[in-house]
């Protein structure tokens, strides 16, 4: 089976490292892989792209495209640490461009950023859809897509299945470097138009990926 992993920045690097959660994480993919499985995750930015995306609008009048691509490059930074945890059971090197297919591939394979406008969510869409992945799962620090954000509204509703029209009625249409929102919009458009479904989970709770994995059921938002 085929699985596509959008592992959230905010689950690599939160502020710090994740150490703990990214040999867990390692472990895991590593078994399952094993067990025949395919996986292809694309790493986000995390804290420090925020913060140098913060930085360099604090010093200048900055484009858009150049807060993507100091996104990118945080992307790059956390898709090679990714990479040399599974040393060789991974592909040699890490991919960026997720619209053509690359051939000798292994069983674990890490995407980056890859250009101004695009998300990773919205590569971690064009990697499923360029190696005929019909999943994609979102690894982040929440637990289900709400229709505001739960930390500021007690009354936040909660979501365990939406499909791809109810999730564009809930968000904009738009993607904005660094957004805040459970899932880039136009990669939902583009795995609508593919028939993707997309799960969003919370990364911080491995036993969702395990269980996902294992029986394809897990806490979680499903997006179809």
């Amino acid at each position: 089976m085929n699985y596509v992993i959008s592992l959230g920045g905010s689950i690599i690097n939160p502020g710090k490292i994740n150490v703990k959660l990214l040999k867990a994480f390692g472990d895991l993919i590593l078994t399952f892989s094993k067990k025949g499985h395919r996986f292809f995750i694309v790493t986000g930015g995390g804290q420090p792209a925020r913060d140098a995306q913060a930085a360099a609008k604090s010093v200048s009048k900055i484009t858009p495209d150049d807060l993507d691509w100091i996104g990118i490059a945080a992307t790059k930074v956390n898709a090679e640490l990714l990479r040399s945890i599974f040393g060789k059971a991974g592909y040699k090197r890490i991919i960026s461009d997720p619209s053509k297919k690359v051939g000798g591939l292994k069983r674990i394979n890490i995407f980056s950023g890859w250009k101004p406008g695009w998300s990773t969510d919205f590569v971690a869409v064009k990697v499923a859809q360029t190696y005929d992945a019909k999943t994609v799962i979102n690894l982040s620090n929440i637990d289900y897509v709400y229709d505001r954000d739960p930390r500021k509204h007690k009354n936040a509703r909660k979501f365990e299945r939406l499909t791809w029209e109810e999730f564009n009625k809930l968000f904009s249409s738009k993607w904005n470097p660094g957004a805040n929102v459970p899932f880039d919009p136009v990669a939902a458009k583009l795995a609508q138009q593919h028939g993707i479904k997309v799960i969003i989970m919370n990364g911080w709770e491995l036993k969702n990926l395990q269980n996902f994995v294992r029986n394809n059921a897990a806490a979680g938002t499903v997006i179809e």
